[in-house]
């Protein structure tokens, strides 16, 4: 009861909620940009998922990241060994960062320049990447030793 008691909770929500959204975000982005290739209007889907990405993903990763950060130095500041949840959920937040930044980037040329192509693999990449973070749920979640 004590370390419910003493856990920054407006860190934590800034998290949960960032995480939250860029969870529904992606899967929107992805259905969107995989769904494009048989659609009858392509170019409106190609767009619309460049900008669910754009400004919904994008901004929830950074609030996500700010609260994981703000949230770790309030808890784990000064300890040595780190639990593995801790690094289940910095390995995945940072290559699905990247990942992330390089689907945006295939899909916003994608949207431009009707590239059919480009959106299928920026659909695929995030998709993956949506896997991925699920994967950093359970682990926050479960908080495996």
């Amino acid at each position: 009861m004590m370390l419910a008691a003493s856990r920054p909770e407006f860190p934590l929500f800034l998290h949960v909620l960032g995480a939250t959204v860029l969870i529904g975000a992606v899967a929107s982005g992805a259905i969107l940009l995989l769904a494009s290739a048989r659609s009858e209007d392509p170019a409106y889907l190609r767009r619309l998922g460049f900008r669910t990405l754009l400004f919904g993903a994008l901004p929830a990763y950074i609030v996500m990241r700010i609260g994981a950060e703000w949230m770790f130095s309030k808890e784990f500041g000064d300890v040595k060994d780190d639990p593995t949840w801790i690094g289940i959920g910095y390995g995945t937040a940072d290559i699905g960062g990247l990942v992330l930044l390089v689907a945006l980037i295939l899909s916003g040329i994608a949207a431009s320049k009707s590239k059919p192509g480009l959106a299928r693999l920026a659909g695929v990449l995030v998709a993956l990447t949506a896997v991925a973070w699920l994967v950093a749920v359970w682990a926050m979640g479960g908080k495996p030793s």
